[in-house]
């Protein structure tokens, strides 16, 4: 099956694959927290050579946002900072905490923070984005980072992986304290859901799509509680659909499998997509230049074309890495994969 093969019903489900999340973190309005010494929860090993600590903080809706700060262990302060997140409906404990952690062993400060809606964050209902908050999420954190006293706030960059990827850059177009952003295996959430993959959703289908959403936000308000979408099949037994298939091995394996990530359970609610098909987020991409831009994708993703296109699309200075032989999700894990040393050269280079 080709990557252009992926149909509407395939594009619903896996944009709309989410989790009931557990009790959220609360603190006092204002203020951040901090926890250390925490069981390790996370989808791969601990780190000799880095410090870990849970920590929280408001963003600029007043919702408590979860993440994990990494930080090299053997350090000299202040050091340049990253705040990380993605993929989308992943927590904090999956890719975003695998790319933070390796990215303090190369002596960076680094966050990973589970979205609001989602994982340990705050927010109501549950199991739902928006482009506008989400984007939002990545300020929030270059707050707390910026007033860590281990952290010069005038180095703090930006990694977005998969569906963060496109808010990252849409964070970085607006936020000016941001010297540096980074992407991997990107998506343009708001492009995928309001015209399908490589915009094969026909006017009418999209029309459909809305008219279905808007009559379901009644249902929901009668009932009480929002309709869950279903997120990935639980066995791959009749599922040929390649993409499928790689997310699967990913999210609903020991590989990455985590109890609060929404890909790996019941989906997200079934009016997620509304207010990604009205605001494309990629609009301003241009105004992330003078900083700098490096977007990295894989040879066979079938993702692939949403970095080609906000590489044309972006102002100098830009670099489009393509890595070969990797497909979308490789660059979530593998870590003979991932292209770890040219992003830490990158941020290195530009949060100097």
């Amino acid at each position: 099956m080709s990557n252009h093969s992926i149909d509407r019903r395939s594009l619903m489900q896996l944009t709309g694959m989410g989790l009931a999340a557990l009790t959220a973190v609360s603190m006092a309005p204002g203020r951040a927290s901090a926890q250390s010494g925490a069981a390790w929860d996370k989808v791969f090993p601990q780190s000799d050579s880095v410090d870990h600590e849970k920590v929280s903080f408001i963003n600029r809706y007043g919702i408590t946002l979860s993440g994990d700060l990494y930080l090299p262990r053997d350090r000299a302060e202040p050091l340049p900072a990253l705040a990380i997140a993605g993929p989308f409906g992943a927590v904090k404990e999956q890719s975003a905490g695998l790319y933070a952690q390796t990215m303090a062993e190369r002596g960076y400060a680094a966050i990973a923070i589970d979205p609001s809606f989602v994982g340990e964050s705050g927010g109501s209902p549950r199991q739902v984005a928006s482009p506008d908050i989400n984007t939002e999420d990545f300020m929030a954190a270059v707050d707390y980072l910026g007033l860590r006293p281990e952290v010069d706030r005038e180095r703090i960059g930006i990694i977005g992986i998969c569906g963060f990827a496109g808010m990252a850059l849409n964070a970085v177009a607006a936020d000016k304290r941001v010297k540096a952003v980074a992407t991997t295996s990107m998506y343009d959430m708001t492009r995928v859901m309001a015209r399908g993959y490589y915009d094969a959703m026909t006017p009418e289908e999209r029309s459909q799509s809305l008219e279905d959403m808007s009559r379901q936000r009644w249902a929901d308000a009668e009932a009480g509680t929002p309709a869950l979408a279903g997120g990935l099949p639980e066995t791959l037994d009749g599922i040929d659909d390649p993409v499928t298939q790689m997310y699967f091995d990913y999210y609903k394996t020991p590989r990455g499998f985590h109890e609060r990530s929404v890909n790996s359970t019941t989906g997200w609610t079934v009016t997620n997509p509304l207010s990604f098909m009205n605001m494309p987020i990629l609009t301003y991409i241009a105004e992330i230049s003078p900083r700098p831009m490096l977007l990295i994708a894989g040879e066979n993703a079938h993702s692939l074309y949403f970095s080609e296109d906000a590489y044309a699309a972006a102002a100098e200075p830009k670099e489009l890495m393509i890595i070969p032989g990797a497909d979308h999700v490789d660059l979530y894990d593998q870590t003979d994969i991932i292209p770890f040393d040219r992003l830490a050269e990158f941020f290195s280079s530009h949060l100097a």
